[in-house]
């Protein structure tokens, strides 16, 4: 399958790539880039870019020169990291406490990816870490946690394994749905006894302060398209199905 440049307006571009799982079953991963007010670009997250994609991304930035910063968001999405760095070298690179550690060639900045500081940066953007699950969780398996960034200008939101779609195109234009990571109950903190509820009050107040979202890109599902008022709708369902598990206790 061929990587795909996906124009969704108002300065947001979502790349979706290819990620195999051992080599053989391809779950597709993306990273998205971002025109600021200033005219330089932003990337979110990180993939190795190549052929048209890689040559229309490079002429849209001045062979790669006016590319500002590559914001990792995900914890556990460090495989193209250093690969970014070396088409970037320019660019400030973000990430996690994981991302520092487990990729240590790349330049990192001392400002965390999930940071005020970092956020404050770039208003063009929002951005939001879940509540009551683990952003960095200790079990490696599980990687529910990662940040969400929104684009109000496109009305786009990008995010990684926090919240999922339904694998099939077909699926998702009959039926446009949100579910929660499958990992998001192992993902609660432990010490936290009221984690469950932390984590579905956050979300349902996602889906109201970023209700308007129209394009959802997600890590390893593609992009769906939503209607005006459906992403609220959909996600709240998607919370209330999940809530009884997440409240149970352990």
């Amino acid at each position: 399958m061929a990587d795909k440049l996906l124009a969704l307006g108002s300065g947001f571009w979502n790349i979706q790539g290819s990620f195999r799982l051992g080599g053989i079953i391809n779950i597709g991963t993306q990273c998205s880039l971002i025109q600021l007010s200033s005219g330089r670009f932003i990337f979110l997250d990180s993939y190795t870019l190549t052929g048209e994609v890689r040559a229309q991304v490079m002429a849209m930035t001045n062979n790669g020169q006016a590319v500002a910063a590559v914001l990792n968001l995900h914890p556990f999405h460090t495989v193209h990291c250093a690969q970014m760095a070396r088409d970037f070298p320019t660019a400030r690179h973000y990430g996690s406490v994981r991302h520092q550690q487990k990729v240590p060639e790349v330049h990192w900045e001392d400002d965390l990816v999930e940071s005020v500081a970092v956020a404050k940066r770039y208003p063009e953007l929002e951005f939001s870490l879940p509540q009551g699950i683990y952003y960095i969780a200790p079990n490696e398996m599980i990687h529910a946690g990662s940040l969400l960034a929104y684009h109000p200008a496109s009305r786009a939101l990008h995010v990684d394994d926090t919240f999922v779609t339904p694998p099939l195109d077909i699926l998702k234009k009959l039926l446009p749905e949100i579910g929660l990571h499958p990992t998001t109950k192992k993902a609660l903190i432990k010490d936290e006894p009221n984690a469950g509820q932390l984590y579905c009050d956050w979300a349902t107040k996602l889906a109201d302060k970023w209700g308007e979202t129209r394009h959802f890109c997600a890590a390893h599902s593609g992009l769906v398209e939503f209607k005006d008022g459906e992403f609220s709708a959909t996600l709240l369902h998607a919370i209330d199905k999940a809530r009884p598990k997440l409240l149970a206790t352990p």
